[in-house]
């Protein structure tokens, strides 16, 4: 493929992705109030986190058992591992590989995900607790966000807290859906359907 092919196909990744996640008009009365980012300890926060729950979107649709292995780089880059199966505990563990450089002056909390070159997506860590068993994720506009914890699995409570500190961001936390990670969860309502996106 020639250089031009490539940027031109990069150019309309760019403008599917952006129609891929518009989303509907947020009701938070603090919509328009900047979320204050986390400050990260790098080597803390590296290692294996599981995605309990996210706003459904295009590229992790229908996915179950999903989560990610973070691996902080000598260059100081983060190796992004992505691991899920697409449609049943059944199916072969799929796994897609990115790159992460973290955006200076934001104490570690945003990163830069090199999705493929040229396309880069925004990552930023609203939240991670004292210690380091979950984090909340966002993205610029509020348009996705993502809950994770070290565990596959974790209570009803600690859920609905974390949906509270979204909602105190200004996030539209009744658009966020748990991914099911282990079979008995599939099909539970608060959880993804097949199909599932916005």
């Amino acid at each position: 493929m020639s250089r031009y092919s490539r940027v031109v196909v990069a150019v309309l990744f760019t403008l599917l992705l952006g129609a891929c996640i518009s989303s509907p008009p947020n009701p938070n009365p603090r919509a328009n109030v900047e979320p204050k980012l986390a400050s990260v300890d790098l080597p803390r926060y590296m290692g294996r986190w599981y995605i309990v729950a996210n706003i459904p979107y295009f590229a992790e649709d229908n996915f179950v058992g999903s989560y990610a292995q973070w691996k902080l780089r000598d260059d100081g880059k983060i190796d992004d591992s992505y691991y899920a199966h697409k449609g049943s505990f059944d199916a072969p563990l799929k796994h897609y590989q990115f790159t992460d450089s973290i955006v200076p002056g934001t104490n570690n909390a945003e990163w830069s995900v090199r999705i493929f070159w040229p396309i880069y997506a925004s990552q930023q860590t609203l939240y991670v607790d004292p210690d380091y068993q979950y984090t909340i994720l966002g993205y610029p506009g509020k348009k996705l966000a993502w809950i994770f914890a070290r565990s596959p699995d974790i209570s009803d409570a600690k859920y609905h807290e974390l949906l509270g500190r979204l909602d105190e961001m200004g996030y539209d936390s009744s658009r966020l859906r748990r991914v099911p990670q282990m079979p008995e969860q599939v099909g539970k309502p608060g959880f993804h359907s097949p199909g599932d996106k916005d």
